[in-house]
């Protein structure tokens, strides 16, 4: 007899269906594991044989055959645990194999029997839904499995819970969706005295999610004007927070079943090697890129980045996804992110300051902004210029308008794109294209001629030329505008890409 228990192994957000299939065979006592597992899936045999153990079961005298079917696809994680102990169980007659038809089972195993959480228990949920079966995994993911909609989720504590509820002499309830968290954290933006040209950038920003490149002097607010950002977004709606949460699922920090309707805002350090940005490593999970999928990517200190690891970007900036290649298997994860940047004009800092400036300014100034490449400049729809703040600016009263006035204004720009972009299968300006961007970014006469000057003088790439009327698109929302004209088309070329100084 085989016992067939039913699991997931997971691709990316991709939760694929694997057969558990135990066999107990007459010969000289072994616990054998086959099916291109991992080293944490081999090491299960050894968990498994703790777990069962300490219900007072020993396991039989006999070649004990686990495959995990289908053979070519990888097994990774500690999520197969469960799954295979179920499986030799039912192997063994403790419990019915037609009792564990029903469900996806995943989860981690101690030597003592508990049930410990496993990354990825949202997809397995998900993958559960939408084959028609419910799902057993450990009782602290069962607040997050129980997001998905229409499964029978059965949490349990440990395997001897779990195996009195399959039989019936001790019921589990079932598990309710975790909190969602909407309160939205950090400065606000009546903090940053003076900077109005950076502020309206950022709001531009903010309304249409374009990628925005501040350069300024050490201590001038770019770091925290970045930081506010997330402040002035609108919050999730419920499908951008069950793309967000898939992520963090399958990348094992989403805690406790929690949503989140705030947009993740992540800050890696400019250590950050080219697999923690954009995804892989031995055991591939997702990189920064990933993790702020719907939110903002914050990289300070630009040119400090390894070069290398900032090209790596150029592909997800551009296709909203992010492909790590392996010998044995492509894992592509989302990665529609708002890239904010921030950087010194030159190494020390001080270019346009004679009195604090190096001796080797200017050309300090091109030789170190010569470490971003042009190509991944040219991905960045807003470049501004961040000026020294004065004694004068921080002597004066906070500002009228905070991040909640600026916020509203954002909110309601991006509703109009919405409206606009209803089945173009895009949701800001950010993301037009093709037709659509002919459709809904097209200046007037006086703003193409402009646009058409400029693209002349300024040598703009078509990549620049189609950014700019993304740009003067969002610009337009803003002033509450259907039409594209001049003044937005002026505004936007405004913050294109400028040299350094000389």
């Amino acid at each position: 007899m085989v016992a067939i228990v039913s699991t997931v192994a997971y691709l990316g957000l991709e939760a694929r269906a694997v057969e558990v299939q135990v066999q107990l065979i007459a010969g000289l006592p072994a616990f054998n594991l086959v099916g291109l597992a991992d080293k944490a899936v081999g090491e299960s045999r050894e968990r498994v044989r703790g777990a069962i153990a300490s219900m007072g079961l020993a396991l039989p005298p006999k070649r004990i055959a686990v495959n995990l079917s289908p053979a070519d696809l990888p097994k990774e994680g500690s999520h197969f645990d469960l799954p295979i102990a179920l499986g030799l169980l039912a192997a063994m007659g403790v419990v019915d194999a037609e009792a564990l038809a029903d469900y996806v089972i995943v989860g981690e195993l101690g030597l003592d029997g508990r049930l410990a959480p496993s990354p990825g228990v949202l997809l397995a949920a998900i993958h559960a839904a939408e084959i028609g079966r419910g799902l057993i995994c450990p009782a602290a993911q069962g607040p997050e499995a129980a997001w998905s909609a229409g499964v029978e989720v059965v949490a349990a504590p440990d395997l001897l819970g779990l195996l009195n509820h399959l039989k019936g002499e001790q019921l589990l309830s079932s598990p309710r969706p975790g909190e969602v968290i909407d309160a939205r954290t950090g400065p606000d933006l009546r903090q940053v005295k003076g900077q109005e040209t950076a502020k309206r950038a950022l709001e531009i920003a903010a309304a249409g999610a374009h990628n925005l490149l501040m350069v300024g002097p050490p201590g001038a607010g770019k770091s925290l004007m970045a930081a506010c950002l997330p402040g002035i977004l609108p919050p999730l709606d419920a499908a951008e927070a069950l793309e967000v949460s898939m992520v963090q699922s399958v990348a094992g920090t989403l805690t406790g079943g929690q949503l989140t309707r705030v947009r993740p805002f992540r800050q890696p350090h400019h250590s950050a090697s080219m697999a923690a940005l954009t995804g892989g490593g031995l055991r591939v999970k997702p990189g920064e890129v990933s993790l702020a999928h719907m939110g903002v990517l914050f990289l300070d200190e630009l040119p400090e980045f390894q070069r290398a690891v900032l090209d790596s970007l150029r592909q997800p900036l551009e296709t909203g996804t992010v492909s790590v290649a392996r010998a044995n298997a492509h894992v592509t994860y989302p990665a529609r992110v708002q890239l904010i940047a921030a950087m010194n004009p030159c190494r020390c800092g001080h270019l346009g300051d004679a009195s604090l400036a190096c001796a080797r300014a200017p050309k300090c100034a091109a030789d170190y902004q010569a470490k971003v490449s042009g190509p991944l400049l040219d991905r960045i729809d807003l470049h501004v210029e961040v000026q020294a703040v004065s004694a004068a600016d921080l002597s004066l009263p906070p500002p009228r308008e905070g991040s909640a006035e600026i916020a509203a204004r954002v909110a309601t720009a991006r509703e109009i794109q919405l409206s606009r972009l209803a089945g173009t299968g895009t949701r800001t300006n950010a993301e037009l294209d093709g037709d659509a961007l002919d459709r809904f970014a097209t200046p007037d006469e006086a703003g193409r001629q402009l646009l058409a000057q400029a693209s002349a003088q300024l040598r703009l790439s078509a990549r620049s030329y189609t950014r700019v009327l993304r740009v003067a698109r969002t610009i337009a929302d803003l002033a509450g505008a259907e039409t594209i004209g001049r003044i937005h088309v002026a505004e936007a070329l405004s913050y294109r890409r400028q040299p350094p100084r000389n």
